[in-house]
């Protein structure tokens, strides 16, 4: 919560202390370097949540230049290769926060080429397809947000493939599942600004279907029911139909009885009250 945020700053600092003495103590020592390059993205991911993007964004800055070093002195290494991909991902999403759009997609493009070439090393492991799915749809998002729609279609159905071959090798496994729900809507997104409206319903009916089974599979799970509350709005955006508008509403109304509606979520209940005509 919010409210811990200072708290996990204050332990993560601490740890970056530790973590800077040893790896100065050690430095031809690469675990050390990469611990401290670790302490950094934790750092910066808080000071995100805090709204501080300047200071995430010097604190991603400082594990990318320990990641970069690590591959000076071990080129082969496919973890500090993996690790560099990450700060480049994380640099990227503040730069996209702070508008800067042209430096955001250079930070995204480098994290891609890493990504396939490790994708490409072991096709059979699976953190590696996924981490080049999760670029491609970070690409996609910034396409949509440079209003380059068939650039971000095609990025949405390369993380949509992978996702299907995932699934393919591991059909059980719910974080490649919601995966592929994600990249429904996200595809379905594009098809309504291209006024495809059949196929996005389709699109949209594809990801409400994988919500409302990962939903009822896994019911303490917040963040999969919020995913159903999104496809309900989406399906009642693109037929028309409050009546999908109206289940989603009593989604966001159980999981607020239940105190899993986050607070930055509030604003669904009015907005999905307003929608059905309450």
């Amino acid at each position: 919560s919010q409210g811990d945020l200072p708290a996990s700053l204050a332990s993560y600092e601490a740890s970056l202390a530790i973590q800077k003495r040893l790896a100065q103590a050690n430095l031809d020592k690469a675990g050390w370097q990469r611990d401290l390059a670790i302490s950094y993205v934790k750092i910066g991911n808080v000071q995100v949540e805090q709204g501080d993007l300047p200071a995430a964004l010097a604190s991603y800055r400082a594990s990318h230049a320990i990641s970069e070093l690590l591959i000076q002195l071990d080129p082969g290494n496919e973890n500090w290769q993996r690790n560099l991909s990450v700060s480049h991902n994380k640099i990227g999403d503040v730069q996209r926060a702070q508008g800067s759009l042209s430096a955001a997609l250079a930070s995204y493009e480098a994290s891609l080429v890493i990504r396939k070439y490790l994708s490409h090393t072991d096709p059979s492991y699976a953190e590696w397809q996924r981490d080049l799915s999760i670029t491609h749809m970070k690409m996609g998002d910034l396409q949509v947000d440079l209003d380059n729609l068939s650039a971000a279609m095609a990025s949405y159905q390369a993380s949509h493939a992978i996702s299907k071959h995932l699934i393919r090798a591991d059909p059980v496994n719910p974080d490649w599942q919601r995966d592929l729900a994600i990249s429904y809507v996200k595809i379905g997104d594009i098809q309504v600004d291209q006024d495809n409206f059949s196929s996005a319903l389709a699109s949209y009916r594809a990801s409400h279907a994988i919500s409302e089974r990962l939903a009822r599979a896994y019911p303490g799970n917040a963040e999969w029911r919020r995913d159903l509350i999104v496809s309900y709005v989406k399906l009642s955006e693109v037929t028309g139909d409050k009546a999908y508008a109206t289940q989603a509403l009593d989604v966001a109304l159980a999981m607020q009885k239940r105190g899993t509606l986050r607070l930055s979520d509030a604003w669904m209940i009015e907005e999905l009250k307003r929608r059905t005509g309450l």
